[in-house]
């Protein structure tokens, strides 16, 4: 998954009632003529017009805007201007943000889209986009949600290990910041009231996960507080007194107003918020909750397909995946049933490390492997490295098997390829080579990379996206693993196949709860039937189905039509098929939706015959 993310974290860089993402899509996507129509004129001669300029001084104000109310997705990216200071979650913050967006919209409806280049109209429709999927996006009241067992304020120590610390300035920073928490989290709190008023909520099955995270920050001395870890080691030359004095003043602003924020926390969350969330799992509980889960269908597969329609394609594909799975069970010559099959490769030792460290060092194996062998399929390689990096410990137990970090934008942090190694003893090789194809390379760290080199793109495209296309594409970045020399084994084999069930068992699960109101023992009996991934993993993963509605439909839909249009080209090409070319296609204007994918596809496809 990309959590990043990054874009596999919900928290994005559009995160407030506006900036949760493209919500109630279809409504709002311009028709295909218009995009296609749009695309296919070329850019006016001369020098850059007033309506060019216009809508680049939109773009660029944008993006400050946005920058300005994320300050911690600013730090992120690598952006030190507001290191002092935590996002605004209050409803005054939230309004103004969106009435912001809603002048946005108004400014950019004024410029003459008819003067700008292909690529411009282009920008100038996904921009039209996002700002109109935003301001429709609030009365869904997301915002009201601002947390699950997978992140949020009860794990926001985690970015200090995303900063740089380069000077005394950035230590001060994150002194400040630490003395700014309370604010934070009383506007969290109060958000969370409002969210129970409102019955925006998440289920107990969730829910009871977070008291054990806020837990583990309460600590007796400060000094093993997980937001001192900055100071535990200096990494610019200091005086002893300087030393000393930032340090005395970290402890101070953690014990007066970060272990006192959480210990408030602590007693809302299980006195108030726990008893007061879902007892059943299903988006289909919230107010007008089955219209809420069509959008977000909708908006994370860019398609307008119905919960029942993509709850059928899935339980096609486990058909279908299912028959591939056969067949390798056939080859090892496995005697017994396919739930046997399973059980065994759940169990058997041999298919699992006892000790963390060789499991990471299994991953470090691979993407050594893959890494040169990357020139037979691409054109461009991205220029930003990745590092593999495990899971921090607080959080490994209550996430999935790995997650991806992009590089900050000013390119002195790599890319994050984050797997989890607690209780390796559940986490197959089997599995290594899919999960390190999607996770890192050719996967989200090489196309959320190469997306952030397109210089001449705006930054609401190069670091934003859609996640149909992102996780899509993550998806087919493992069946490219044949391709590359990987799965020579068998069961490496299987284990791609496991992934690709997997994805397929997301649409009929996610569906199933948040439509059909299934049970979440429904959920995992599913994903048991019909895959090899051990019990705390399918645990794990269908609770964070519940957590994020619609999410995981985007892995199988975008990697069903990427693969869908290679065919065709494939097909209408023959000989003058370059796969190098074909994916240069693909990834060359960044994470964009479906439709524009396909389109830029044709015309690959119409310029070639």
């Amino acid at each position: 998954m990309c959590h990043t993310d990054v874009l596999k974290d919900q928290r994005t860089i559009f995160r407030r009632c506006a900036t949760l993402g493209s919500i109630l899509m279809s409504c709002l996507l311009m028709t295909s003529a218009t995009v296609a129509s749009a695309a296919a004129d070329d850019a006016p001669s001369g020098e850059q017009n007033e309506a060019t300029k216009a809508l680049h001084e939109l773009f660029d104000s944008e993006w400050q805007r946005t920058l300005r109310e994320n300050p911690t997705q600013a730090s992120r990216l690598g952006d030190r201007r507001y290191n002092r200071l935590w996002d605004d979650v209050s409803d005054e913050a939230i309004n103004a943000s969106a009435a912001k967006t809603r002048g946005a919209l108004a400014t950019l409806l004024k410029i003459d889209s008819i003067q700008l280049s292909r690529a411009d109209r282009l920008n100038y429709q996904l921009f039209k986009r996002e700002c109109q999927t935003r301001i429709a996006i609030q009365p869904l009241q997301l915002h009201l949600m601002p947390l699950n067992q997978r992140g949020g304020i009860q794990n926001e120590n985690d970015l200090a290990r995303l900063l740089k610390y380069d000077s005394v300035t950035d230590y001060e920073d994150w002194i400040a910041r630490l003395n700014a928490f309370p604010t934070y989290m009383d506007q969290t709190i109060a958000v969370m009231r409002n969210g129970m008023a409102q019955r925006m909520l998440h289920p107990k099955v969730v829910m009871k996960r977070i008291p054990a995270q806020i837990r583990r920050q309460l600590v007796k001395n400060a000094e093993d507080s997980l937001y001192y870890v900055p100071f535990r080691t200096f990494k610019v030359e200091l005086s002893d007194a300087r030393a000393t004095d930032l340090r005395s003043r970290a402890k101070a602003a953690i014990e007066k107003n970060i272990l006192p924020a959480y210990m408030r926390f602590l007693a809302f969350f299980e006195e108030e918020y726990l008893p007061a969330s879902f007892d059943n799992v299903g988006c289909w509980q919230r107010p007008d909750g089955q219209t809420m889960y069509a959008a977000l269908a909708r908006k994370f597969t860019t398609t307008d397909l119905t919960a029942q329609q993509i709850h059928d394609i899935g339980q096609s594909e486990v058909a279908r995946i299912r028959s591939e799975m056969e067949a390798i069970q056939k080859q090892v010559e496995f005697d017994g049933s396919f739930q046997e099959f399973l059980t065994y490769l759940r169990s058997d030792p041999q298919f699992f490390y006892t000790d963390p460290n060789d499991l990471l060092q299994a991953y470090k194996d691979c993407c050594q492997r893959i890494d040169p062998e990357l020139q037979k399929l691409f054109k461009r390689i991205p220029k930003a490295a990745y590092e593999i990096v495990p899971i921090p410990a607080q959080m490994a137990p209550d996430t999935t098997t790995a997650y991806y970090q992009r590089p900050s934008a000013d390119g002195r942090r790599p890319g994050g390829y984050y797997v989890n190694l607690y209780r390796p003893q559940d986490r197959p090789k089997f599995e290594i080579e899919a999960l390190s194809l999607h996770e890192a390379v050719p996967g989200h760290h090489f196309q959320i990379a190469l997306a952030m080199e397109l210089d001449d793109t705006p930054e609401f495209r190069r670091y934003g996206g859609y996640t149909a296309f992102i996780e899509g594409w993550g998806l087919y970045s493992e069946k490219l693993g044949e391709e590359l020399g990987l799965y020579q084994d068998p069961y490496s084999k299987f284990g791609q196949l496991t992934y690709e069930m997997w994805r397929a068992v997301r649409l009929v699960v996610d569906t199933g709860m948040h439509s059909l109101k299934w049970r979440r023992q429904d959920a995992i009996d599913f994903f048991v039937a019909n895959t090899a991934k051990s019990l705390l993993d399918i645990e794990n993963e269908v609770d964070r189905y519940i957590a994020w509605p619609g999410q995981a439909l985007a892995y199988k839909i975008g990697e069903l039509k990427i693969r869908e249009l290679r065919a065709r080209a494939e097909s209408k090409l023959g000989r003058r098929f370059d796969v190098k070319d074909f994916h240069d296609i693909v990834l060359r204007d960044g994470a964009v939706p479906l439709d524009i994918l396909e389109q830029n596809v044709e015309r690959y496809i119409t310029n070639l015959q």
